[in-house]
């Protein structure tokens, strides 16, 4: 069996609000494998959002162990940390997060821009990209020029840049009609075909059929787990 991608151990994430605490994972262990389509599902409060920034190394669990492609994270210091992003892990979310002043071949290669010794092909990488995602034509177009989903490719072909081990989606057709909506979740379909990793945040139904497996929260806990759950997975 193949190192899983992202493995997590007895993850317990806690905040402080005032005297109180507010339990977001408790005791969470899971381990997600490499090449592998999944759906965290659940509703407003279940902790997906705080799965999905741990798993990200947006925030850091207030205990337990966490692995991203063999390495663990709970020792590094937050330059480690942003470097294992820059170079391990690919955002989409959906709100896009493009910077505004640079255009879609700049933005797709934001990520570079972050590694202490970037690829001497990222120009390269960035253009490829952007034809893959139907952009080839849009080059220095800024955001404000582009449609939601043209947007949203774009945050699709930053998140590739460095062929991550590990791609992360946060309700990334929340902000997309349905047709748009169809086009990504195809995008993903083509993705997960080639042998990428990823882990989709939705709270919408018809979304998370669309993965290979579903891993449901509720109260910071593991709900259901559906492997194999899409016909001919």
């Amino acid at each position: 069996m193949s190192r899983p991608v992202a493995q997590l151990q007895d993850i317990r994430r806690v905040y402080r609000m005032g005297s109180n605490e507010v339990v977001a994972l408790d005791d969470f262990s899971f381990s997600f494998g490499r090449g592998e389509y999944w759906a965290i599902m659940g509703s407003s409060g279940s902790g997906k959002s705080t799965l999905l920034n741990i798993l990200g190394c947006i925030d850091r669990a207030t205990s337990g162990s966490y692995k991203v492609d063999g390495e663990e994270t709970s020792e590094l210091d937050d330059d480690d940390l942003s470097e294992l992003r820059s170079r391990r892990i690919g955002f989409i979310f959906q709100s896009y997060n493009l910077i505004q002043q640079l255009n879609v071949l700049e933005n797709i290669q934001v990520p570079l821009f972050y590694q202490d010794d970037p690829p001497p092909d990222g120009h390269e990488r960035a253009l490829a990209l952007a034809e893959r995602v139907g952009l080839g034509g849009r080059l220095d177009h800024r955001p404000r020029e582009l449609s939601g989903g043209q947007q949203q490719r774009v945050a699709i072909a930053r998140a590739l840049i460095n062929d991550p081990a590990l791609i992360l989606a946060d309700e990334a057709t929340g902000n997309l009609d349905s047709k748009t909506a169809e086009e990504i979740l195809a995008l993903f379909d083509e993705l997960h075909g080639e042998g990428k990793s990823i882990l989709l945040v939705t709270h919408e139904p018809d979304v998370g059929e669309r993965a290979e497996n579903v891993l449901r929260l509720r109260d910071g806990r593991i709900d259901s787990v559906d492997e194999g759950q899409r016909a001919g997975a």
